[in-house]
C-alpha cells in the first residue's frame, strides 16, 4: 500500500535530536581482491564521510568548483575535524546518480551528521564524475550496490569510525540511479531487458529519453554482449539479488530507472522505504518513477514537492555556476526553493531513520 507524507513523521530519539558541527573528511577504501572495477581506472572507492565534530571544531562553506569562483555549494562542515566523543552513531549510505560523485550528496551528508549520523557516500566505479563513463559502468548497474555493501564493511573496519559506529542501525540513500541503487540492496532485483521493453510500451516517456547521450555506451554495451563472453557472464548476474541484511531502511529521491526492477521483487521487500520526488521531475518522471515505485512496494511513503525537478537533490548552483553549468542541473521550475526542498528532505530523512533504525 502506498502512503503519501503529507507532514513530517513525529520527533526523533535523542541522539539524532542533538544538534553538532559536521565534520568531513574523505577515504580511499579498497575492498579485497577480485572485485569488479568495471573498467575504471581507479581500483579503489572513493568516499566522503560526514560525521558529527567535536564541539570546537570549526565549520567552513563547502563548494564544488574554483575556490575563487565556485560552481555549486554543498553546505557547512569542518574538513578533518574530530569526531564527537562518546556515542555510537547510525550510518547512512549515500549513493549518486548517473555520472556523478559522492559530492553531489554532501548537503545531505552534513545536514545528517549535524543531527547525530555518521554518512558515506562513494565514487561508483565506471561512472563517475571523476573519470570517464565506461561500457561496464554504464551497463552492470546492479552492482553499484556491491559498492555500498563494501562500504559498510570498511567503514566498521576504520580506525577512526568503526568503533563510533552502531552496526545495528545502517540505512542508505540515494539520488536518481543512487535512488535505484538502494532499492536494489533493500532486495529489488534488477531484469534488464524491463526497461527497453518499457521504452517500447505506449506507457514509454522521458525516462526512455533522458540519457540520449549514452547512445555510444548502449551500443557499445550490445557488441560487448554478442562478442565478450567474460561481460555476458557478468551480465547474466543481474538476475540475482543484492539484498544486504545489514542495511535496515532506505530512502529514494527521484530514483530510477524503476522500470528494470521485477514487481515480484519490489513486493517482497520488507524493509521500511521512504520515497521524495519532484512532481515536475523532467529525467525520471513519477508516473514510471517515484509513484510507481511507491505502489509496488508494501507501506512505502512518497512526499512530492510540488513543481520541483530532477536535480532538486543536486547541490545548490551559485550565480556563476548557473552560468556555467547552466540547464535544469542549476536551474528550477519557477516556485522551487531548492534549499528550502533541502532542508525539508534532510528532515524527512532525519526523521525517517530515526524511527526506523532503532
Amino acid at each position: 500500500m502506498l502512503w503519501l507524507i503529507l507532514v513530517a513523521a513525529p520527533g526523533l530519539a535523542w541522539a539524532e535530536d542533538a544538534v553538532f558541527k559536521a565534520g568531513v573528511t574523505t577515504r580511499d577504501f579498497t575492498p579485497a581482491e577480485p572485485y569488479d572495477w568495471r573498467g575504471a581506472s581507479m581500483h579503489a572507492l572513493r568516499a566522503t564521510i560526514w560525521y558529527p565534530a567535536a564541539a570546537d571544531a570549526r565549520e567552513q562553506p563547502q563548494w564544488i568548483g574554483p575556490r575563487i569562483v565556485p560552481f555549486i555549494s554543498t553546505g557547512i562542515a569542518a574538513p578533518d575535524a574530530a569526531p564527537a566523543a562518546g556515542l555510537r552513531h547510525p550510518l547512512i549510505l549515500l549513493s549518486h546518480g548517473f555520472g556523478g560523485s559522492a559530492s553531489n550528496l554532501a548537503w545531505l551528508g552534513a545536514g545528517l551528521a549535524a543531527h547525530g549520523f555518521i554518512a558515506v557516500a562513494v565514487n561508483h566505479p565506471g561512472n563517475n564524475g571523476s573519470e570517464r563513463t565506461t561500457v561496464d559502468g554504464y551497463t552492470l548497474t546492479w552492482l553499484r550496490a556491491v559498492d555500498l555493501s563494501a562500504l559498510i564493511d570498511a567503514m566498521r573496519a576504520d580506525s577512526t569510525f568503526g568503533d563510533r559506529i552502531d552496526p545495528a542501525r545502517i540505512g542508505a540513500a540515494g539520488h536518481s540511479y543512487g535512488g535505484y541503487t538502494v532499492i536494489a540492496i533493500a532486495g529489488g532485483i534488477t531484469d534488464p531487458e524491463r526497461t527497453p521493453a518499457f521504452c517500447r510500451s505506449p506507457a514509454a516517456d522521458a525516462l526512455c529519453t533522458s540519457q540520449s547521450g549514452a547512445t555510444e555506451l548502449r551500443q557499445k554495451s550490445q557488441l560487448r554482449l554478442t562478442a565478450d563472453p567474460d561481460f555476458r557472464q557478468r551480465y547474466s548476474l543481474a538476475g540475482q539479488s543484492y539484498r544486504d541484511e545489514r542495511v535496515r531502511a532506505v530512502f529514494a529521491m527521484a530514483p530510477g530507472p524503476v522500470p528494470a526492477f521485477t514487481l515480484e521483487s519490489l513486493a517482497a521487500i520488507s524493509i521500511p522505504v521512504a520515497i521524495v520526488a519532484g512532481s515536475a521531475d523532467e529525467i525520471t518522471p513519477t508516473a514510471s518513477g517515484a509513484e510507481a515505485l511507491g505502489k509496488a512496494v508494501p507501506h512505502a511513503t512518497l512526499k512530492l514537492f510540488p513543481h520541483a525537478g530532477h536535480f532538486v537533490f543536486f547541490g545548490t548552483c551559485t550565480a556563476i555556476g548557473r552560468l556555467v553549468i547552466g540547464g535544469a542541473v542549476c536551474r528550477d521550475p519557477d516556485g522551487t526553493d531548492r534549499d528550502a526542498v533541502h532542508a525539508e528532505t534532510i528532515s524527512l530523512a532525519r526523521d525517517f531513520f530515526s524511527a526506523n533504525l532503532r
